[in-house]
């Protein structure tokens, strides 16, 4: 599968409870509908490896056939508009958003 990866940092405290609301009834139904999507996985990170602070608050992972079929999905109207909210978050509570894409490799566990 090919992979869409964004991250987002952390809202100022006084914002965190507005920016929740905001992602998960807003911004994560958006990318919901985008066509073409085969899996999307949200994380909200609590905690760091070993204590540490962690780098990043949210997670989303959103999963194609190809990377053609995710650039059929950047021309609809669907990831326009979640695009268009991002930008909107960015604005409003003052946050990073950082994006990479590439493929998913699985790795069997226990060799």
């Amino acid at each position: 599968m090919y992979k869409l990866i964004a991250t987002w940092s952390a809202p100022p405290a006084a914002q965190l409870d507005e920016f929740e609301r905001h992602y998960e009834s807003v911004h994560a139904p958006a990318a919901a509908k985008v066509p073409h999507l085969r899996r999307i996985v949200l994380t909200r990170t609590a905690d760091g490896l070993e204590g540490g602070r962690p780098g990043f608050h949210r997670v989303a992972e959103m999963l194609f056939d190809s990377p053609e079929a995710l650039a059929e999905s950047s021309r609809s109207d669907e990831w326009a508009a979640m695009r268009a909210d991002a930008g909107e978050m960015v604005e409003r509570f003052g946050v990073d958003l950082t994006v990479a894409l590439g493929w998913e490799t699985e790795l069997p566990l226990g060799s």
